[in-house]
């Protein structure tokens, strides 16, 4: 049985209290729960103070991107080491403002992931279609060609510590939301990717979270898909009510 995992991926937002608001009522309204994983990914200047602010709660701390370079004269990098340096336990690679915005290949994608890994850091690998591609019918080839060249050499050990993020463009920021069939259709589809890479007992076990505008009313019919295990949230984990609404979500 695969746990539930939410994480809340606060991209460049908030100032320092209410970033530290946020964590604490995150924290204090998880609690020990432990039949869900939950995260933080805040903006890194606010991971070392949220960092003990988590400390002895299940509420785990993640970074939104890293390097795929240890150390060096990379201005205005963030190595993965100074990620671990400051207690964080995974980092988001992948995300779609990386590559549509920033331009991150595939391959600078899957760099990153190794280097992430040889670090003991856990990662949110996110994969996902552009609107003129799911028009295309191009989803499929979009998503199998990111995973695979992300995943190109790792093995059933690796697997245990990456998540698959699916996440359509489209639906990132803009309010519109992937149809529970739209987004269990694409899970589904991913699943059979990992099945053909690595086989079916890890497709089986590794989680594919959805991301893409979910929100308190939308996360129930998203997540009552078998092959949807948590989600990736944006905007509605910048309030405490909003995510904490989300993580108790009923099937």
């Amino acid at each position: 049985m695969r746990k539930p995992f939410l994480a809340g991926n606060w991209k460049m937002n908030l100032d320092r209290r209410s970033a530290l608001d946020l964590a604490r009522a995150v924290r204090d309204g998880v609690g020990s729960r432990s039949d869900r994983e939950v995260a933080l990914c805040p903006p890194f200047v606010y991971l070392d103070e949220i960092a003990r602010t988590l400390a002895a709660s299940p509420v785990r701390l993640g970074a939104q991107n890293m390097c795929d370079e240890a150390s060096g004269a990379f201005t205005g990098e963030v190595s993965g080491a100074m990620l671990c340096d400051v207690g964080c336990e995974l980092v988001i690679l992948g995300h779609s403002e990386r590559r549509h915005i920033y331009g991150e290949t595939d391959e600078l994608v899957a760099s990153k992931l190794v280097h992430a890994l040889d670090l003991g850091l856990e990662v949110i690998l996110c994969v996902g279609e552009l609107l003129e591609e799911r028009a295309a019918e191009r989803t499929e080839e979009v998503v199998r060609r990111q995973t695979s060249v992300a995943l190109r050499g790792l093995g059933a050990s690796e697997m245990e510590h990456i998540t698959l993020a699916y996440e359509p463009v489209w639906a990132i920021g803009t309010g519109q939301v992937a149809t529970p069939e739209q987004a269990g259709d694409v899970h589904d589809y991913l699943r059979g990717v990992l099945a053909g890479l690595l086989g079916e007992a890890v497709s089986e076990a590794v989680r594919i979270q959805y991301g893409g505008s979910v929100k308190p009313d939308n996360v129930s019919g998203l997540m009552v898909m078998p092959g949807i295990d948590g989600a990736l949230v944006g905007g509605a984990s910048l309030e405490a009510s909003s995510f904490l609404s989300l993580i108790n979500f009923e099937n």
